[in-house]
């Protein structure tokens, strides 16, 4: 990278500003399905993103071609696209004062030794192998996918910050089959994807898991539909990281919120003169951008735009306090945000992304809250989902659940759905689940933009309970 650093600082153009973040990337990929090894998968990517702000314009380019002649030809690129956009943007680029970064960050690491690949091939094999234990499971698999990332950048004027990720994401799935029924159940829904290393396989309880999956698959399978009616729903932090992706999250975003995204990812409910008042939920209802929190799946030093990572509430005791917006954003709508610029990869420009979005803990006990269900179902780990272009209207789908009735856990039930309207359904929280049943979640898959660009996001949540919810099962 040194290597980078001077040829940028050669040749930056005299302009009002120009960045350069480079992303050096390696991912691998270890599966085993149905107790066969599957053909490892490792990819690598490298390139540059250069921005260029100049007399009001912005213009960016991407190169994967590091050489002198590579970063030139983005620059001049870079500065063509600028000068063609300065005085027809919505907004002055050069007025917009841009951070001037200096530091490093890095994921954490436990200092416990890492297992070989082969050691990781004899983890999943070993699941693998414990996951048929009836011939009605029909397919089951164990995977781990881990990622390297290397980011450096640099502003002409001497700005310069690294970031060390490392993500770790294990991935378990039994299905079970009975004439033409067949339910799937998952290790934490798919979920588990944090900061660390692979002390995560054990920590996490992934290994030795494959029997209790799997025992949760054949349940389904003999379980009774979900029954259909008005009833109190009780999420676990697995199906809560995507309700609170798709109708906090996104509604919040605020490059959507100024209209954006409206052809291709659509719009939002929420509007500008909601921040500061709007009931957004209950009193219960507080919701964090966090990309502080070490071991979360999207946390940074800094966003792609420079901007310190800082904990905010975008939502405090139930009110709408700020969006999903970085440093450009802010400026064009006039309302603070967060550092929330995020690029996919060297070859997109930031957007504005949520990181880690979590909801944070109350104080009820996961007992406590099922105790004060007369009427209810549990349900964990979401298999389906659709909402609206204006992330309003949500209808979603859980791989299992379970019956509350009087106040205790009784029958499992398959094909548990509910419905609901994302500016009303957080009103009817009625309890928060205390730290004790936070869990630390996230997805590699969280996409939006033309081009498209596929981002990683991070949810932690407490178990949370709803009232008088529309709950449905599957057709017969």
């Amino acid at each position: 990278m040194d290597n980078i650093r001077s040829l940028f600082r050669q040749l930056a153009p005299a302009v009002d500003f120009c960045s350069l973040r480079l992303l050096d990337e390696r991912s691998e990929r270890t599966s085993v399905r149905q107790n066969v090894l599957q053909p490892l998968n490792t990819s690598l990517d490298r390139g540059a993103m250069i921005t260029v702000i100049h007399r009001g314009g912005y213009g960016y380019a991407a190169t994967s071609d590091l050489s002198a002649a590579g970063l030139k030809a983005a620059i001049a690129k870079a500065q063509d696209w600028a000068a063609a956009s300065a005085g027809r943007s919505v907004v002055d680029y050069s007025a917009i004062e841009l951070p001037r970064p200096q530091g490093v960050y890095a994921s954490p690491q436990s200092g416990a030794a890492q297992p070989s690949r082969r050691e990781i091939i004899d983890i999943l094999m070993a699941e693998s192998v414990a996951c048929p234990l009836d011939p009605r499971i029909v397919d089951w698999s164990a995977s781990l996918w881990t990622i390297a990332c290397d980011q450096l950048y640099l502003t002409a004027d001497g700005a310069e910050i690294a970031q060390q990720f490392r993500y770790v994401m294990p991935d378990l799935s039994v299905s079970a089959n009975a004439g033409s029924e067949t339910q799937t159940r998952s290790f934490a829904g798919g979920g588990l994807c944090q900061q660390g290393d692979l002390a995560l396989l054990r920590d996490s309880g992934f290994i030795g898991c494959a029997p209790g999956i799997a025992r949760e698959a054949l349940a389904l399978l003999e379980a009774p539909n979900c029954p259909t009616g008005r009833m109190d729903l009780l999420l676990m932090p697995a199906q809560m990281m995507l309700q609170i992706h798709e109708s906090i999250g996104h509604p919040l975003e605020l490059d959507r919120i100024l209209g954006d995204e409206r052809n291709f990812a659509g719009t939002s409910f929420v509007t500008l003169d909601m921040f500061g008042h709007y009931q957004y939920g209950s009193r219960l209802l507080n919701v964090t951008f966090d990309p502080t929190r070490p071991e979360q799946f999207a946390s940074y030093g800094w966003d792609d735009d420079g901007s310190p990572a800082e904990k905010v509430f975008v939502i405090r005791d139930g009110i709408l306090q700020r969006p999903l917006g970085g440093a450009i954003s802010q400026a064009r709508a006039g309302i603070d945000g967060a550092a929330s610029s995020r690029a996919s990869s060297w070859n997109r420009p930031p957007l504005d992304r949520m990181s880690n979005l979590n909801i944070e803990p109350g104080d009820s006990t996961l007992d406590e809250m099922i105790a004060g269900v007369e009427r209810g179902v549990l349900m964990d780990a979401n298999i389906s989902w659709s909402i609206d272009d204006s992330r309003n209207k949500f209808q979603f789908g859980c791989e299992y659940g379970r019956l509350i009735e009087n106040g205790e856990l009784t029958s499992v039930v398959r094909n548990p759905n509910y419905r609901g309207i994302s500016a009303t359904f957080w009103r009817s929280l009625r309890a928060v689940g205390n730290a004790d049943s936070v869990a630390v979640m996230g997805t590699p898959f969280c996409g939006k933009a033309e081009p498209s660009q596929i981002i990683r996001v991070g949810h932690a949540s407490p178990a949370c309970l709803f009232s008088d919810v529309e709950v449905f099962g599957a057709e017969a």
